[in-house]
């Protein structure tokens, strides 16, 4: 196994893997550990390239850090990243790869599942490093993340329809839902139970069709899901996909999902102020399975009361955002970094005390 460095301005460590008897290639990026040691997910996608992958994994390890910071988890950012089609290449040999690369930062960078790694995944990861989360319940840790992460959304989306409409109340709100995976599809879920009308779309149509015919949703063609007038547009695949394409095509009158880094470049948050569309920042509403999973870490391990009673937070966190952006005359994304840095500035103050 061979690992490298890759110098990265603004990071702690950004490391590369090749590994030529399983077939791993694999990037690990650590952006901040001010708060505490660097926690996030591993993916597994087929990149075009490392070029592609890295733009990736150092987005999503720097949404971390503001995500762990605005949680207040007491941790850091970092993210992995595996390069390859994992209906193809994902095979125990690999994994236990990774898991040795994840070693080799020796709890820098704690992992836990993301896209297309699930709890079985991890497991086998697990068998050549601690330094993972989000395993079983059986085993003591805290389980699949995603739960906790759509009902982190539906906290957050609470501290949406306050700003917007004036009261909480979701009831007979229309949401469009971009993407029902894991995380996704329970969101669907709970907003239906509250009496919200759902449509959804996915790539995966065969998945659209079945949750149809089994929830009763209505749906969109995934290509022509802009084209839907909503109260409330939920983003919940791939980032990105507020860009200067989408946003002049948007019906919706506010945007929060799980999605990361759901804006492809900074100014796309003043784009959304100038159409008049509130964002809930990404980093912030979808921070429950990041807070479920760092619980593990806490002293007495996981209880998930305490998981759930620090989600609730995301609800007050979006309420400063909000308050800050009307008050300074920034847009929400703009303010959230600010709550971040605040926060990662009385860490390092702390840490110099």
């Amino acid at each position: 196994m061979e690992t490298t460095e890759i110098q990265v301005d603004g990071y702690e460590k950004v490391l590369r893997c090749r590994d030529r008897s399983s077939g791993l290639h694999a990037l690990i990026a650590v952006h901040d550990t001010t708060l505490g040691p660097a926690l996030g997910g591993m993916r597994m996608l087929p990149y075009s390239s490392e070029d592609e992958a890295l733009f990736d994994v150092l987005r999503l390890s720097e949404g971390m850090t503001y995500k762990s910071a605005c949680a207040e988890t007491g941790l850091g950012g970092g993210k992995s990243v595996i390069i390859g089609d994992p209906k193809t290449l994902k095979k125990p040999d690999l994994l236990k790869a990774m898991g040795r690369f994840v070693q080799v930062l020796d709890g820098k960078y704690i992992t836990a599942e993301d896209m297309n790694i699930g709890i079985a995944d991890l497991e086998i990861v697990r068998t050549e490093t601690k330094w993972v989360t989000g395993l079983s319940r059986e085993s003591g840790s805290s389980g699949n993340p995603s739960p906790y992460t759509a009902h982190g959304v539906l906290v957050g989306l609470h501290a949406v329809a306050e700003e917007v409409w004036g009261s909480k109340e979701l009831k007979g709100k229309h949401v469009l839902i971009q993407g029902v995976g894991a995380v996704g599809g329970r969101l669907a879920e709970l907003l239906k139970e509250l009496g919200a009308r759902i449509t959804i779309c996915d790539i995966n149509e065969a998945k659209v069709a079945e949750l149809k015919q089994s929830k009763g949703y209505e749906t969109v063609p995934d290509a022509k899901h802009l084209d839907v007038a909503c109260d409330i547009y939920a983003p919940c695949a791939r980032g990105a996909g507020l860009n200067d394409q989408t946003i002049p095509r948007l019906k919706c009158k506010a945007i929060g999902g799980a999605a990361n880094n759901q804006l492809l470049e900074l100014r796309h948050a003043q784009a959304l102020k100038d159409r008049g569309i509130l964002y809930a920042p990404d980093f912030v509403i979808n921070a429950g399975g990041i807070i479920n999973v760092g619980v593990e870490l806490l002293p007495g391990g996981y209880k998930e009361a305490t998981s759930l009673k620090m989600i609730e937070n995301i609800h007050t966190n979006l309420r400063k955002v909000f308050e800050m952006s009307r008050k300074d005359g920034v847009t929400t994304h703009e303010a959230a970094l600010r709550l971040a840095r605040q926060r990662l500035a009385e860490g390092k103050k702390a840490r110099k005390a």
